[in-house]
């Protein structure tokens, strides 16, 4: 570990990042001066490039790879193994992922001590077979956060544009707006802008059918369960949980037999574009819509809710641009967990 830093010597601004356990692997609040870094640095333990930083406290036993910058850290919560050359870092990091620390499984303590860490039994392969499958996990965990950065760029990207492409809370015509598009768009409530809603009647799965069962886990990316019962919901319609603690959550683009918890909207004009507006508004939704001293209830939202439109024709421009961009949000968001269910695999089956 490194030599003590005491409170008194460091502070907000400075010349060396000073990382203590609450910041570790993120952004340091605080600083030591170039001249004790340089003097502790010399003097006392400190890693080399390539050392992988074990978290002994809090959240224990994350890891993060020491790369060689001008930093210092918060002694006995931040360590580091000094070994000899049998074991490479490169495959310790994939190794610490599964590792179970002795003497604290099934325990509340929330630190690693020495005799924890030394007590561990660790198995290796030979230095060649840790280089290659320590090169494996990096190649996979560099492909993993290409994909994590992809998603989290769209997301962003996705928000930016629903600013722009909607208008503003009162207003009549968005930031942005398609080639030969200029009409003021219309406030409206939501049942006049639907041809019809209904509650679902499916309370249970009942074997034999070959209709979808629409309830949340399938809708949150689960697998479909069959039910005994005719199709009350097509890819158009709107769907939203009128009850339980994630009421007023919208979903698109499903067709099936609706449960009983969730409400279908059939719309008039683009079932693409109603989506959005909703999705765009659903913590509103929750927040605004609920019925008192029920509090994980939605009722009378259609009489209520107020959205803005646009002509039929832009309505259609809008939605198809963005079911085109939720679907490659999508398509790098179960890129993603494929990933990680990949690394998940690799991980239990490649190691003692």
């Amino acid at each position: 570990m490194n030599k003590r830093i005491f409170k008194d010597e460091t502070s907000t601004i400075g010349e060396i990042p000073f990382y203590k356990i609450g910041t570790f692997g993120g952004k340091a609040d605080a600083f030591i001066t170039r001249k004790k870094y340089e003097e502790y640095k010399k003097k006392y333990p400190y890693p080399q490039k390539g050392n992988l930083l074990i978290s002994a406290s809090g959240s224990i036993g994350r890891i993060i790879e020491y790369n060689g910058e001008e930093a210092y850290c918060q002694d006995s919560n931040i360590v580091w193994l000094d070994h000899d050359n049998t074991i490479l870092d490169v495959f310790l990091k994939p190794t610490y992922e599964i590792i179970k620390w002795d003497g604290i499984e099934g325990t509340t303590i929330k630190r690693l001590y020495n005799k924890n860490i030394l007590n561990t039994v660790i198995y290796k392969p030979t230095i060649d077979e840790q280089r290659k499958i320590g090169k494996l996990f990096i190649i996979l965990n560099n492909t993993i956060q290409l994909h994590e950065r992809k998603y989290e760029e769209l997301t962003l990207i996705k928000k930016a544009l629903l600013q722009k492409l909607f208008p503003k809370k009162d207003g009549f015509k968005p930031e942005v707006r398609y080639k030969n598009f200029n009409d003021a768009w219309e406030q409206r409530k939501l049942g006049e802008v639907i041809i019809s809603e209904h509650k679902g009647k499916v309370k249970s799965i009942m074997k034999g059918g070959n209709t979808n069962y629409l309830e949340t886990n399938y809708l949150n990316g689960g697998t479909a369960q069959k039910v005994d019962a005719i199709a009350d919901v097509s890819k158009d319609d709107v769907l939203i949980l009128w009850d339980g603690s994630k009421a007023g959550t919208i979903y698109h683009g499903f067709e099936g037999a609706l449960g009983s918890t969730l409400k279908a909207y059939v719309p008039k004009y683009s079932g693409d574009f109603l989506y959005q507006i909703l999705k765009k508004n659903q913590d509103k939704i929750y927040q605004s819509y609920r019925t008192p001293n029920i509090p994980h209830v939605i009722k009378n939202f259609t009489e209520k809710f107020n959205v803005s439109i646009p002509t039929i024709i832009e309505q259609q421009e809008i939605g198809d641009f963005f079911k085109q961009l939720d679907s490659l949000i999508t398509l790098h968001r179960r890129k993603l967990e494929k990933l990680k269910q990949l690394k998940k695999f690799l991980l239990q089956n490649m190691f003692i």
